[in-house]
């Protein structure tokens, strides 16, 4: 573990194994510990670079909402490159670490070697589901704030997103249950605030211009998240999707040895956008 600060703020890095660079990025109520049974796995062959998002983690828990917006978190991470004296990287993000990693690669497609999205959105094309789905959030954050951690994290892991979750086991949901507590409550409301679909500048017209090769993952009990990885790969010209089965909106978690599987082949060098099979 290891804080590097990238401007006026500092991340918490955890980095492992040697080769081509790996990020990381963890969804919401998430954090770099999350990616253990992966890192095991892909460390082997790539520098696996996890990282906590700001107000994650260990990572810093700014004030101002405004600061966590996708255009400052994107570049706090190439900042985090630069000081890591990388030039590009793969990319892999879960869910809100997702829509990060695919704002990075429109905005710096240079230093995107492959990119591969779990579950991820290029947020809201529409202007009044921005809105409408802004004012949640920022509800969400207000109840936050008033009932504490730990209400707010009872009531988002009863979402139905998360529902296929249950298949991990007692033991497996109270390890989940308490990374997402080790939070700092201040950083997930804010983090709401700056960073949510919401207030995301959407990407529906940039996908065309990513030119990254990318895998698209999604489970096959996710339907509105597989729905979304087949519309973004008609307009991306080198994405692929992948569906998980067995597995819902967190594949990584519910389905790991299918979804290491798809992501080491496609990675992998020398492998072509089309190596992932199409099912575990």
């Amino acid at each position: 573990m290891a804080r590097l600060a990238v401007g006026e703020v500092s991340l918490n890095v955890e980095l492992a194994g040697s080769g081509t660079p790996l990020l990381l990025l963890h969804g919401f109520t998430g954090s770099a510990a999350g990616w253990a049974r992966q890192s095991e796995c892909l460390r082997r062959s790539f520098l696996t670079i996890a990282i906590d998002l700001l107000g994650h983690g260990c990572s810093d828990v700014p004030a101002n909402p405004a600061r966590y917006r996708m255009e400052r978190c994107i570049e706090d991470l190439a900042r985090l490159l630069d000081r890591l004296r990388i030039d590009s990287a793969h990319w892999l993000g879960y869910s809100m670490g997702g829509r990060v990693a695919l704002a990075f690669a429109a905005a710096h497609p240079g230093r995107v070697q492959r990119l591969v999205l779990e579950g991820a959105s290029p947020g809201l094309a529409d202007a009044a589901a921005r809105r409408a789905r802004a004012a949640a959030d920022d509800e969400l954050a207000r109840r936050l704030e008033r009932d504490g951690l730990e209400a707010f994290v009872n009531a988002w892991t009863q979402q139905p997103l998360f529902a296929s979750q249950a298949r991990l086991g007692p033991a497996a949901l109270a390890a989940a249950r308490a990374a997402r507590l080790g939070n700092d409550p201040i950083g997930l409301a804010n983090c709401l605030r700056g960073l949510g679909t919401g207030v995301q500048p959407p990407l529906w017209h940039h996908l065309a211009e990513i030119s990254a090769p990318t895998l698209l993952v999604a489970g096959a009990e996710d339907d509105k998240f597989r729905a979304i990885a087949q519309a973004m790969a008609a307009h991306m010209p080198r994405a692929r999707v992948a569906v998980i089965p067995e597995a819902g909106h967190t594949t990584h978690l519910e389905n790991p040895a299918a979804f290491n599987r798809h992501v080491i082949a496609f990675l992998q060098p020398g492998n072509s956008p089309e190596a992932a099979d199409e099912r575990g």
